[in-house]
């Protein structure tokens, strides 16, 4: 086998072939629902519907990928750390690897029939939008090689990777509509989600790429203070209550801390990361670390 062939099956290793701790780490992240699933394996098999669970698990943890893929441009400026780049790609091939065990796992489940497998998902709105949401990562695993960005040119593999966030609000719609009674994990991943396109809009309107400490804080905010009015308008309608009654429970600990309180703590994290990098690292290699991808 050559030597560039055998390099490119060695994920653990950089670009120029050199080990690196980087992708190992990130490897190590994204084998650890595969390797949580066989410790779960008693618990599992011994479950009401053991390929329903793996079903679940499986999307949970596509979504989970999707969602760190997103946050390494934020983080990256964030930390002033430029290689956070290089496992991109790697995490973004996880999410499509997920996604299709996701199907592969709820064919299992309709025994392996293509007709009643068809008809469940052509039938059900949530698996028509499941379905959407897997057909557009495979397109972007697909063009995630360097031939393909050679072949289709930068600014159209851009774009074209640019469906990403559509694919994510699909992702998360379809997570809600299987997500039969707890919505707590639901709302707290789409306010992360939120975080994360809410980031790129303010960095896109104000012209730079990098927001201010000051900024992150009132984005962070922003998108608590959203997360709670969603939260309360969403159990608001479903249940046919007032929202004003769902907020006026944001501060009742003993019932559970709201999802809101959550993505304002995953906030202050990067306000806090941003405030200690801004004063450690020099002006030209922040300059270097939040240059265009």
């Amino acid at each position: 086998m050559p030597a560039g062939t055998r390099r490119s099956w060695q994920v653990w290793r950089d670009r120029r072939g050199r080990l690196s701790w980087l992708r190992l780490v990130a490897l190590a992240f994204l084998l650890f629902p595969a390797v949580k699933a066989l410790a779960d394996a008693p618990e599992i098999m011994h479950g009401a519907r053991p390929i329903n669970d793996l079903i679940h698990r499986a999307g949970f943890w596509a979504l989970v990928f999707l969602g760190v893929t997103l946050a390494i441009t934020p983080l990256r400026r964030v930390a002033r750390y430029g290689p956070l780049i290089d496992v991109r790609r790697m995490l973004g091939v996880g999410a499509f690897v997920c996604i299709a065990a996701h199907l592969t796992l709820f064919f299992a489940d309709q025994s392996y029939s293509l007709a009643k497998a068809a008809t469940e998902i052509t039938h059900r709105v949530y698996l028509i939008i499941g379905g959407i949401a897997w057909l557009g990562l495979a397109i972007l695993a697909l063009t995630s090689t360097d031939a393909m960005v050679r072949r289709l040119g930068g600014t159209r593999w851009r774009r074209l990777h640019q469906i990403v966030y559509g694919i994510a609000l699909l992702a998360l719609i379809h997570y809600f509509q299987q997500t039969k009674a707890d919505v707590t994990v639901p709302i707290f991943v789409s306010g992360l989600f939120g975080w994360l396109i809410a980031y790129r809009i303010v960095a896109w309107w104000q012209g730079r790429a990098e927001l201010s400490t000051l900024g992150l804080l009132a984005l962070s905010a922003g998108v608590a203070l959203l997360t709670f009015l969603g939260e309360a308008v969403g159990i608001g309608l479903a249940f046919h209550v007032s929202p004003w009654r769902v907020l006026s429970t944001a501060f009742d600990f003993d019932i559970g801390v709201r999802p809101g309180w959550l993505v304002l703590a995953a906030g202050l994290c990067v306000v806090v990361l941003d405030a200690i990098r801004s004063r450690s690292v020099g002006p030209a290699r922040r300059a270097s670390a939040v240059a265009a991808e």
